[in-house]
């Protein structure tokens, strides 16, 4: 603890050890508060790239799968 000053008691210390201490954790608990927030808004971002490159996976397999199809008639047929 910091020396005494100005006649301050060990009580009126304890108390600005208190309130300091009180306003570290609410700063903490404001950066935390913004890390969350900011880690939900990067988890949407990235569902959303992972839904779109899911549509265009899908896209891209509907389009070969039917070509293959295709192809697959197209063989039976020829023989």
């Amino acid at each position: 603890m910091p020396p005494k000053q100005n006649g301050e008691t060990e009580h009126d210390l304890q108390d600005a050890d208190f309130a300091k201490a009180f306003q570290e954790l609410n700063r903490g608990e404001q950066t935390a508060s913004a890390l969350e927030n900011h880690l939900a808004a990067l988890e949407a971002k990235i569902d959303e790239l992972l839904a779109a490159t899911g549509q265009q996976d899908h896209s891209q397999s509907s389009s070969s799968g039917s070509s293959s199809t295709s192809q697959n008639s197209s063989g039976q047929q020829a023989s």
